[in-house]
């Protein structure tokens, strides 16, 4: 094997990941060098398969290689096509960054936890993440996907002294296992019509399948990767998951390791399968309610990683209405817009990736200076975090979708791709489409004000607890990530055209979408301008917003300048001021959750303590609002008793007889035998 080939760079960048695993395994008994050492060879890792997937998207061409082995099911198949070289450099980036970061945060870890332990989990967590990208084999592909599950699994209940995140990684354990379940069930479904494991078999044995076969594969295969993705409802384990692990892990899990299920609904549903109508009238459908109902559920948190865990969920709902879109394109034909669509949901995925990891490490860093997850004892960070400040500010205007950052271009191609189904289709589908462009409208809305609400209590005004008068900056590296990855949402926004094209490429590489016009041909160009829509020029944009800010403060310097301002004190009514008087984020959100109260259905709780001599004035009042949980009562509540009743009735045929265990082994056979045979 050449060294310097395709495959001897990826092995040798896989073997890194696994050295800086063993390694920090081996110092585990050493804090600081298990730190250094695992995250310095995942950092290494990272910028490897950076480069590697950076250079295989801009050369275009699919790259296939494998390694075999004695058993021939088990062919270890890699292809690294443009989807999955932009996944994986997605994956690479933000592990780059995180792993950076991840040196100077680990510290507060020593003395405390292993830090070999986690740098031996984290090192093996972005290695199956980069496998399960890359794999092309469907048995393969479940190995890794099960490595994956349980490393993120272990980096969950990390601190495992605190007992929340003991209960929040095994419900994580027990819906990821019950996802992969779906997902053999969809494989072994498509061996029964192909006879083979290898996907590029598997696409074109499916190209005859029945429409029946299509669907149960498409639909299994929602289930089980929607678990992953978090789509709502299969969303439960996520806000407990993703909060309880280390923030430079949480920034991993949220921003790249739930859109391994997103890369292979887009796999399935137009690389593998030819997309069916009502696919794409499914998953708007899951996308519209996922993006509402995440970001209102996001407004009612006050933990602050929680409520960036619930925008998850809500960004995942804006992807599948881009690829919900695609997939409707494509079932008619229409494999233009597909593209167009498709390449929206690409790009919010790569923009959800970096302003989610950036929110995660700013939230990792609060945390680590003030030791409590509740905005409500925050308060004035700015004074004492100003470059946290800032960086948390650019994430949060890149996730509320305002120019000229990245989120807002993929926002509004999702909704140029949705407003050309509007005007291509009839009436039934037109009306899905109105419904899925007024949830994505609102959505913005409340993503808005719920950073807003985020900002604002956490870093302006006064503080509300005696730990933020020492807090502290980060150190270095950990600023330097979270620069880094500013500048990289600055730069994604501001050059959103030339990355446009890019994607527009991936998404037409995709199998069902081949035939479409090429990007940057007339037909294409069209697409974009035809029934009034229009381009944007985020250069222009930019510019636009330069020349505006850079004129108000002229003006502002012109009329002050002449001016002699005098300080006093504010008016208070005679009292100083004090952080009582702030609103809260209860208050803050609270009467937003009143008017959806239908759909969120709030919980309040009312605590208020009077002053001794007179129990008519209150000296102190709180108001908590919590929302019910609708899923556990109605979904899984009902599927747990379903599940205790059958085993309650199969316990029966254990009774403890070999004789009969084998009767059953030999009856089992039989039936096997038999369905064989009558498959064949």
């Amino acid at each position: 094997m050449d060294f310097f080939s395709s495959s001897g760079v990826f092995y040798a960048l896989i073997a890194v990941f696994l050295a800086g695993a063993i390694g920090a395994l081996f110092l585990r008994r050493k804090d600081s060098a298990a730190n250094i050492w695992g995250n310095s060879l995942a950092a290494t890792g990272s910028l490897a398969g950076l480069l590697f997937a950076g250079a295989s998207l801009l050369h275009g061409s699919a790259t296939a290689f494998s390694l075999g082995t004695s058993f021939p099911l088990l062919t270890l198949t890699f292809r690294l096509d443009r989807l999955s070289a932009f996944f994986m450099l997605t994956v690479c980036f933000v592990a780059l960054i995180c792993s950076v970061y991840a040196i100077g945060y680990v510290r507060h870890y020593y003395g405390k936890y292993s830090v070999g332990v986690l740098g031996f989990f984290y090192n093996i967590f972005i290695a199956s993440m980069i496998l399960v990208m890359t794999v092309h084999n469907a048995l393969f592909f479940l190995i890794v996907w099960e490595v994956m599950s349980l490393a993120s699994y272990f980096l969950v209940i990390y601190e495992s002294r605190q007992s929340a995140n003991i209960r929040a990684g095994s419900f994580y354990l027990i819906m990821t296992h019950t996802g992969t379940a779906f997902i053999i069930v969809s494989f072994l479904l498509m061996y029964k019509v192909t006879g083979s494991f290898d996907f590029e078999t598997i696409a074109a044995g499916l190209a005859g399948a029945s429409a029946l076969m299509k669907n149960a594969i498409f639909l299994t295969a929602l289930i089980g990767f929607g678990v992953k993705a978090g789509i709502i409802p299969l969303h439960t384990w996520l806000p407990g998951a993703h909060p309880a692990a280390p923030s430079h892990v949480s920034a991993l899990m949220s921003g790249v390791m739930i859109k391994t299920g997103i890369y292979m609904l887009m796999r399935i549903s137009l690389d593998i399968l030819t997309g069916s109508y009502w696919w794409g009238i499914a998953l708007l459908a899951i996308g519209a309610a996922s993006s509402l109902l995440g970001v209102l559920y996001a407004l009612s948190e006050h933990d602050l990683k929680r409520l960036l865990a619930y925008h998850s969920i809500e960004n995942i709902g804006i992807i599948l209405l881009g690829l919900g879109s695609a997939v409707v394109f494509s079932s008619a034909g229409m494999d233009t817009l597909a593209v167009l669509a498709l390449a929206a949901a690409l790009f919010h995925t790569l923009n959800h990736a970096t302003f989610k990891a950036l929110l995660f490490l700013g939230a990792g860093s609060v945390i680590a200076a003030t030791h409590t997850r509740n905005i409500e004892k925050y308060g004035g960070l700015i004074r004492y975090m100003p470059l946290t400040a800032l960086f948390f500010l650019i994430g949060a205007m890149a996730i509320s979708a305002l120019p000229p950052l990245n989120g807002f271009f993929s926002e509004w191609l999702t909704f140029q791709a949705m407003f050309q189904g509007v005007t291509a289709f009839g009436l039934t589908t037109r009306i899905v489409f109105i419904l899925a462009i007024g949830s994505l409208a609102f959505t913005g809305g409340l993503a808005a004000a719920c950073f807003v609400k985020a900002f604002g209590i956490t870093f302006l005004a006064r503080p509300r607890s005696e730990a933020i008068a020492a807090a502290r900056e980060p150190s270095v590296l950990s600023r330097l990530a979270m620069a880094g990855m500013s500048a990289a949402i600055i730069g994604l926004g501001l050059f959103s055209g030339v990355v446009m094209r890019l994607l527009e490429g991936v998404a037409g590489s995709l199998g069902s979408l081949r035939g479409a016009a090429p990007p940057g041909s007339a037909q294409f160009q069209s697409v974009s301008i035809e029934n009034g829509f229009a381009r944007i020029s985020m250069p222009v944009v930019f510019a636009g917003i330069a020349v505006a800010f850079i004129g108000v403060m002229a003006a502002v310097y012109s009329f002050t300048r002449k001016r002699k301002t005098i300080t006093g004190p504010t008016w208070d009514c005679g009292t100083r001021l004090t952080p009582r008087m702030e609103i809260t984020a209860t208050g803050f959100s609270r009467s937003i959750i009143t008017v959806m109260r239908g759909v969120l259905r709030p919980s309040s709780e009312t605590e208020i303590e009077y002053h001794d001599a007179n129990r008519y004035f209150p000296k102190f009042g709180t108001v908590t609002m919590g929302l019910r949980d609708i899923y556990q009562p109605f979904i899984y509540r009902p599927l747990r008793e379903l599940t205790a009743m059958i085993a309650r009735h199969v316990r029966k045929v254990q009774g403890g007889n070999v004789n009969a265990y084998i009767l059953y082994i030999f009856l089992t056979l039989i039936g096997l035998l038999i369905l064989l045979d009558v498959g064949s």
